[in-house]
């Protein structure tokens, strides 16, 4: 791979064609690595070799989405009804109201950092002190924050501004700064960047001594020698949480760059050294579907993603991920389209999958909404 330069991102296209094309390919890239890696999460290397050999694929019977997934529709829902607006109140609000204040699933509102800002909220603890948990420094904002880079194409700075809002809820420190390095990789993706830039403009939006841009870099600097390299050059042996912002963020850029962007061989790569390996997977998914496009995504892997099921956050129930890509940039239907800040735009009343239509469609958007006819799976 070429060496990192601070080269800033070239302007976003022009054209809302090409946008939406790499919005598509960031979130339903995002999805389907969430659901490649769900399988392989907190396992090592040498026990995925033993269970399945290497993957290479779904090796669930129903592949199925994580709370990675339904965190980042939540995310982008709430981006497309206030943009670039968007407050901590605003982030706070609606936490309470499609999450904290309701019934949960079976998941509970999923990792170690959203039940311990679940609980500060039940407490009555506003934003920033809801974020103060013993979990701050998980990769549970960074997990959700590939809609801000969608949002801000070709503006990685703006993209980390707005996540770090968003992650005020819930994380600090390391948890903000590997929400921001993803949301600024994307957003710079979604130019059509080259890999190191993308990686650069990651670095450039947090601290250059942080924890999290110390493993990023360590991870881009081995990927020339693969998965094993950069697991070693990032992983912490022995500590037996995954969820780590600084290296699952590093692993997931390390996973981008080992695979030059390829859509299909970063998402392996980061299924296949396990760890947090759903968001992980996640992660490098949205960077290289933003890189190159939805038609980068296997269509056997594409086909397999349909509404979230609402597992973890029962208020995204019957939301498409692929609706949520449509909201966020230009055109009819999209964040300048007419109608985005109505209320409908997010989840009425528990979001029940009743409420979506005769043929089971999410009600996100009007006639800007171009489908997917092929989904089959819930994630």
């Amino acid at each position: 791979m070429a060496s990192i330069a601070c080269t800033p991102p070239a302007s976003a296209p022009d054209d809302a064609a090409g946008l939406r094309d790499r919005a598509r390919g960031a979130l339903l890239g995002l999805a389907v690595g969430d659901a490649l890696g769900a399988p392989a999460e907190n396992l090592k290397p040498s026990e995925i070799r033993a269970r399945w050999g290497r993957i290479t694929g779904y090796v669930a019977e129903v592949p199925s989405g994580t709370d990675d997934t339904e965190y980042a529709i939540f995310s982008g829902l709430l981006l497309a009804r206030h943009g670039s607006a968007l407050t901590p109140a605003h982030v706070e609000a609606a936490w309470h109201e499609w999450i904290a204040d309701r019934a949960e699933g079976p998941f509970r509102g999923a990792g170690f950092s959203e039940r311990g800002t679940l609980e500060n909220l039940r407490r009555g603890l506003a934003a920033p002190i809801s974020a103060q948990h013993r979990h701050a420094w998980s990769d549970g904002l960074a997990m959700r924050a590939a809609p801000f880079g969608v949002f801000a194409a070709g503006r990685p700075a703006e993209a980390a501004r707005l996540v770090a809002i968003d992650g005020s809820v819930s994380h600090e420190g390391e948890g903000i700064y590997g929400g921001q390095a993803v949301a600024a990789g994307v957003a710079a993706a979604m130019t059509g960047a080259p890999v190191p830039v993308v990686i650069a403009s990651a670095l450039a939006v947090i601290p250059e001594d942080s924890w999290t841009a110390r493993s990023l870099r360590r991870a881009v600097a081995v990927a020339h020698r693969g998965e094993r390299a950069v697991r070693s050059a990032v992983v912490i042996g022995g500590y037996p949480w995954t969820d780590l912002a600084p290296e699952a963020v590093a692993l997931a850029f390390g996973a981008y760059a080992a695979a030059d962007g390829d859509f299909g061989e970063a998402v392996l790569t980061a299924v296949n050294m396990g760890r947090d390996a759903d968001t992980t997977a996640a992660v490098a998914g949205a960077l290289s579907g933003a890189t190159h496009g939805v038609s980068a995504i296997p269509p056997t892997w594409s086909s397999a993603i349909g509404p979230a099921r609402g597992r973890c956050l029962p208020s995204m129930a019957g939301h498409h991920i692929l609706d949520v890509a449509e909201l966020l940039v230009p055109g009819e239907g999209g964040k300048w389209g007419v109608g985005v800040v109505l209320p409908g735009v997010l989840p009425e009343s528990g979001g029940r999958a009743g409420e979506r239509g005769a043929r089971g469609r999410s009600p996100l958007v009007g006639a800007g909404n171009s489908g997917h006819p092929d989904s089959e799976v819930q994630s």
